[in-house]
C-alpha cells in the first residue's frame, strides 16, 4: 500500500513539474511587440499631407520631400512666402496604446515671414484628429504634440520635448494644466544636432516623452478642449471628451527640419 501511495507521488510530482515547466515555456514564449518602420525611406508611400488654406493630400510646393533616404520639411518652391500654411503629414492608421521614437535636427531654413515662435521650431503631433477631417481653412488639427525645439539665442535655455495642446487639455502633476504649452526637463541642443525622441502613450491615461533615452516629462489624460485651433468643425471638437486613440503627424511651421529613423510599436 505505501509502495501504490509513493508511485501515486511520485506520478503527481512528475506531472505537476511538467506542467509548471509548459506554463513557464508559455510565458517565455510569448511575442513581444514588434517595432514597425513607418517610413520606407524612397517615397511618402502611407502618408499623407494636410496644410493649411490646403485640402488634404495636397503636398504644397513639395513641402514634405525625401531627401537622401530621410523625410524634410523643404520650403525651396515657396516662391510666394509662407502664408501661415501650416502644415502636417500624417501616418496612414491612427494609434491608441503605443510607443514611438524618431531622430530629427532642423536644417538652416527658416522663412522669415512666418511668425517668430516657429524658429527653429517643429513637432511630431498624436492623438489627432484624421487628415480627412481637418477643414481646409483650419490652422492647427485638435491634437496633442511633442514639440521639438532647438537653441535661439546662445546660452539661453530652450529645452525640447515640450508638450502642446491645439484644441486639447492634459493633466500634469494631477490637475489639469490651462497652459498651451508645458516645459520639459530636457537640455537645450544646438540646431544642427541630431536628437533622439521617444513618446510613449497609454490612451487616454499616460503619457511619457524622453529624449536621448532620459524622461523630460510626463502628464496624463489628454482631452479635447482648450484653444488655439480655429475653424474646426464643429462635430470634432467635443470639449471634454477623452482622448483615446488618433493620428500620427510630422509638423511644418515655416522651420526647416529633418526626420529619420521613425518607428512604431504598439503597447
Amino acid at each position: 500500500m505505501f509502495r501504490k501511495v509513493l508511485f501515486a507521488s511520485l506520478i503527481g510530482s512528475i506531472l505537476i513539474s511538467c506542467s509548471s515547466e509548459k506554463k513557464e515555456t508559455q510565458v517565455a514564449e510569448e511575442p513581444k511587440p514588434e517595432w514597425t518602420e513607418m517610413f520606407n525611406g524612397q517615397n511618402l508611400e502611407n502618408w499623407t499631407p494636410k496644410i493649411y488654406h490646403h485640402e488634404s493630400g495636397d503636398n504644397y510646393q513639395n513641402t514634405f520631400r525625401v531627401v537622401d533616404g530621410t523625410i524634410e520639411v523643404n520650403y525651396d518652391d515657396y516662391n510666394e512666402g509662407f502664408n501661415d500654411r501650416y502644415g502636417h503629414l500624417f501616418y496612414k492608421q491612427p494609434f491608441s496604446s503605443f510607443h514611438m521614437t524618431w531622430e530629427y535636427r532642423f536644417t538652416d531654413q527658416w522663412l522669415e515671414d512666418a511668425a517668430s515662435y516657429t524658429y527653429r521650431n517643429s513637432g511630431v503631433m498624436f492623438h489627432s484628429q484624421a487628415p480627412e477631417t481637418i477643414l481646409k481653412e483650419q490652422d492647427w488639427p485638435i491634437s496633442v504634440e511633442w514639440q521639438m525645439l532647438a537653441e535661439e539665442k546662445e546660452g539661453v535655455p530652450r529645452p525640447t520635448g515640450n508638450m502642446c495642446s491645439p484644441g486639447t487639455d492634459v493633466f500634469f502633476e494631477g490637475e489639469k494644466d490651462p497652459r498651451h504649452c508645458i516645459n520639459s526637463t530636457s537640455p537645450t541642443f544646438k540646431w544642427d544636432e541630431w536628437v533622439k525622441a521617444d513618446l510613449i502613450v497609454y490612451g487616454d491615461s499616460l503619457v511619457i516623452h524622453l529624449v536621448n533615452d532620459e524622461e523630460v516629462l510626463r502628464y496624463t489624460k489628454p482631452q479635447i478642449g482648450g484653444g488655439v485651433a480655429n475653424n474646426f468643425d464643429p462635430q470634432y471638437k467635443v470639449d471634454g471628451k477623452a482622448l483615446t486613440e488618433g493620428y500620427i503627424g510630422l509638423q511644418s511651421e515655416g522651420q526647416g527640419v529633418i526626420f529619420k529613423n521613425l518607428k512604431i510599436k504598439e503597447l
